[in-house]
């Protein structure tokens, strides 16, 4: 069977008898497709007879609003696709809607295949409805020139046509905030223009729903507010957080396929209420069962500054089954960055120079991140563990490499009566004095690094295939260049704080000082291949390193075939 990298499935079959065969129609698309699946409503259509079949408006009802949402909740099966819903043709009760598109509409992905629920009487792929299918798809959408059409059925093969299903209205996902009663069958009203908001961190299918009901709802503009800097800073694990241009550019993307007859002002979102709190031009907000005390809250705040209320509609979250013990239930990008602990993120760095059949990686993290517990887990896991603060301590000991140079730089004053450096004295001398600090560095850092290598002969000797190398200032002093792959741990700086406090006794403001002399955590993520965290507890800190380790397994042989 082919695969396509993307497709476009056009569902014929009304919706409340479609709902219960989705998800075998759309395993039956994620078979053939490997990227991205757009979908095109059109309830009622036939593709039988010689006429062409033509697109019509599907009036925007709360069923066809749950429907939507149900089908994404069912994509969610199948991660490899990224499934869009094509709201075109979706309509709303309205005064004033846009006219249907006459052209051919372009999407980011031309489709490669064009399926369909559409079933014949004989049951089988029959020829001309293939044909109409292709002329319809082509008719409204740019496909690729030599575009291929199957007929999906739930259960093909079995040589039976399903029996409908009653007409039994979907599950209610969607709701205006205030307690209307409605029927699935009412119209949904329509808008000028209206809002929506979210960090939109790795566009999953719960950001979907919410962009949808809005693309839905917005008859001319839709303002979409994208959380940056400040609102970030309560995010889990914010450092792996897709940059903001990049959250931007997928969400551009998305909104023009889904409705590009829409105007979008894509903006940052700075503060609680953005554009939604001072825009008076604005009708309807958009928020998630999570967010809707912020609805209104946004509600409060134009009250108080003379504006409207808002419209607001409320989503319900979407579930994750199979969501881990320290991830949330729910459809969420945080449990998106919590899986990506472990996983190699960028292409290793290849280092001909190091000693054969000897893979190094790099550990490094803030203060108090938890780095030497995450070392010592990969010790007992079978790594050779070198430990740049015990170097340091060689390095710096009466006959050590770095001792005279050290002294004859900074003076005997430096020195306890013993002759042994004072490196409280040393300490104070080059803290917030970066000349002093260079200084220092341009000694010791080469001295470290050398015997850091020694270290690595002595793992070749033990016949360690693992070797990692220990360091929080492994960025600062350039030591990636005799590493494979940078590991960093991760923490939030209000935790690495309280550690820094309660294992060093330090002050708050001392232990702040401490990490603002280092790289944060969002620029050593930036230049490393793994991320690992030892925010939750301890066996879950395992799971994590043992993942990353049997990753890294997998992967050493190759890349050691490749430099052979």
């Amino acid at each position: 069977m082919a695969v396509f990298r993307s497709g476009l499935l056009v569902l014929t079959t009304p919706l409340a008898s479609l709902a219960p065969r989705l998800a075998p129609i759309l395993t039956s698309a994620a078979r053939l497709v490997n990227d991205t699946l757009y979908v095109h409503l059109q309830p009622g259509m036939s593709l039988e007879g010689p006429a062409q079949p033509q697109s019509s408006p599907v009036q925007a009802t709360f069923e066809v609003l749950d429907f939507i949402t149900h089908l994404y909740a069912g994509a969610k099966v199948h991660r490899h696709l990224d499934v869009r819903i094509l709201l075109t043709n979706v309509r709303t009760k309205s005064a004033f809607l846009p006219p249907l598109p006459s052209s051919v509409q372009n999407l980011a992905h031309p489709p490669e295949v064009v399926l369909t629920d559409f079933q014949t009487l004989d049951g089988s792929q029959y020829n001309p409805v293939k044909q109409q299918l292709e002329r319809y798809a082509t008719s409204c959408y740019s496909c690729c020139p030599q575009l291929a059409s199957v007929l999906l059925y739930p259960d093909y093969g079995s040589g039976e046509l399903p029996v409908e299903p009653l007409d039994v209205p979907l599950p209610s996902t969607i709701r205006p905030a205030s307690p209307v009663a409605r029927s699935p069958k009412q119209p949904v009203r329509g808008y000028h223009r209206g809002a929506v908001g979210g960090t939109f961190d790795r566009l999953h299918n719960a950001h979907k729903v919410l962009l949808s009901v809005a693309c839905i709802l917005a008859q001319e503009q839709l303002v979409v507010g994208v959380a940056d800097k400040d609102l970030l800073k309560s995010k889990l694990l914010p450092e792996l957080l897709q940059p903001y241009a990049e959250r931007v550019a997928h969400l551009s993307e998305f909104l023009v396929d889904i409705k590009p007859s829409l105007t979008f002002d894509i903006i940052p979102l700075l503060d609680p209420y953005g554009p939604a709190g001072s825009d008076p031009s604005l009708e309807f907000l958009v928020v998630s069962e999570e967010t809707y005390r912020g609805g209104m809250a946004v509600n409060r705040f134009r009250l108080e500054n003379g504006l409207e209320e808002l419209a607001l509609y409320q989503i319900q979250l979407l579930k994750d089954p199979s969501h881990k013990e320290n991830e949330e239930d729910k459809v969420s990008s945080s449990s998106f960055r919590q899986r990506m602990l472990g996983n190699l993120l960028r292409p290793p760095y290849k280092r001909p120079e190091l000693p054969a059949h000897l893979y190094v990686i790099g550990l490094t993290g803030i203060s108090g991140s938890g780095k030497s517990s995450i070392a010592q887990r990969l010790k007992g896991l079978g790594a050779f563990v070198i430990d740049s603060d015990h170097l340091g301590h060689r390095a710096y000991a009466p006959g050590g490499p770095a001792y005279q140079p050290v002294v004859e730089a900074f003076g005997t004053d430096i020195l306890h009566k013993d002759g042994i450096i004072n490196r409280k004295v040393l300490g104070s001398r080059v803290f917030g004095n970066k000349k002093q600090l260079k200084k220092l560095t341009d000694i010791v850092w080469p001295v470290i690094a050398k015997l850091a290598r020694e270290e690595m002969d002595q793992a070749v000797a033990e016949g360690k295939h693992v070797c990692v190398i220990d360091a929080a200032m492994l960025l600062e002093a350039g030591w990636q260049n005799m590493v494979h792959e940078v590991w960093t741990v991760v923490i939030p700086e209000t935790e690495a704080i309280r550690r820094i406090v309660e294992r060093d006794g330090l002050s708050e403001s001392a232990a702040q000082s401490r990490l603002q002399s280092q790289m944060s955590g969002q620029q050593l993520v930036d230049q490393s291949h793994v991320v690992l965290s030892t925010l939750w507890e301890p066996h879950v800190t395992q799971l994590q390193v043992e993942k990353a380790w049997d990753l890294l397994q997998k992967r050493i042989p190759k890349i050691h075939q490749a430099h052979e």
